[in-house]
């Protein structure tokens, strides 16, 4: 058990210590994040796959003290290291990507050039093998006791995480706040694109009963066609539509009393950065205009808590870097909010 009685959490945060400067071990901690650095799919702009060691960085100039949760913290957060072979197989594949997307942006058959063919295959083929690696961390986790933040990297990341859950729980469901509705079938070419991970997540687990979407504002036709053939199994609640009810006359706190009602009792957050209004986050990989507050996300996990509802997990993915470092600290910021909340909705 790791001694806090020298341990100071009004002072200045020690770097020689863990993420956010707390003294834990692996061994002690309730919660671990597991950081994932992959992009191989971006389909815009890079530089998410660095997003876990800038959002370390970044966390220690925030507070200990949360109002929402209070002393969740002394519990044990820590992150382990970031898997310096993943983001080298990232860094390879994403170069592969991009000369990919460029041929096919030429509007060139693939099937007529094998170098392309043995790309678009390796691109896939590592998008398999990052799957495997993500449920094989998080399974060894969660049957430790752990709970588990995974913190990406792009939105293809928690797949192999949702299917240690389903292992682990049961039957959950997943509250996805996100600008995209991420339900291609594939994307340029690639299986398992960021684009794709919920249809990959709904075809694949069986035990995700319920995806609720929130802040969907940059959509396919083809993907709202899965979500109205879904027969109720996802329910998106589009940005478009709730600001405009808020417009004539709803308030949050009724639109959030809605979302609630649609979730399941056991629930996984699934937070890509994008669902907020890109000031908070300029350097994300594909941002679109509208958008949340953070306190607004903060408030609606805070009533699902309230609700009696059990948050199981959370990954925080695509967040960007920038040269004044405000999306790491954005993502350091919500990255402790959710660790709090995971923590006080698994109470010991």
């Amino acid at each position: 058990m790791t001694d806090l009685s020298q341990f100071d959490h009004n002072d200045a945060a020690n770097p020689n210590n863990n993420i956010f400067g707390l003294p834990f071990t692996e061994e002690d901690a309730d919660l671990i994040i597991l950081p994932v650095p992959w992009e191989a799919t971006v389909s815009y702009r890079a530089g998410t796959a660095r997003a876990p060691e800038h959002i370390f960085k970044a966390s220690f100039q925030v507070e200990l003290y949360d109002n929402d949760t209070n002393d969740a913290w002394r519990r044990g957060i820590y992150m382990l290291d970031t898997d310096r072979k993943i983001l080298l197989k990232s860094d390879y594949l994403r170069k592969e990507a991009e000369l990919y997307i460029n041929y096919i942006a030429q509007d060139e058959n693939v099937n007529d050039n094998k170098f392309m063919c043995k790309t678009l295959r390796e691109v896939n083929e590592g998008s398999v093998f990052l799957n495997n690696w993500v449920y094989e961390q998080t399974k060894a986790l969660l049957d430790q006791g752990k709970l588990v933040g995974l913190l990406g990297g792009d939105h293809s990341t928690p797949l192999g995480y949702y299917k240690a859950l389903a292992e682990k729980h049961g039957d959950f469901g997943i509250l996805q706040i996100d600008a995209h509705l991420d339900l291609r079938e594939s994307y340029e070419g690639f299986t398992y694109s960021h684009a794709s991970v919920m249809f990959n997540a709904l075809k694949e687990i069986p035990q995700i009963k319920k995806l609720v979407q929130i802040g969907v504002r940059d959509y396919g036709d083809n993907e709202l066609n899965v979500v109205n053939d879904s027969e109720g199994r996802v329910v998106c609640f589009f940005y478009k539509d709730m600001r405009e009810s808020m417009y004539e006359g709803k308030t949050w706190q009724m639109v959030v009393n809605e979302i609630v009602e649609q979730l399941p009792q056991t629930i996984h957050i699934s937070f890509d950065i994008d669902g907020l209004d890109p000031k908070l986050c300029r350097n994300t990989g594909t941002p679109v205009m509208g958008g949340f507050e953070t306190e607004q996300v903060f408030y609606l996990i805070r009533k699902i808590i309230q609700s009696g509802r059990r948050v199981i997990g959370f990954d925080l993915v695509e967040v960007g870097m920038s040269t004044t470092e405000g999306d790491e600290n954005t993502g350091a910021r919500v990255l402790y909010k959710m660790c709090n909340f995971l923590l006080a909705s698994n109470p010991k």
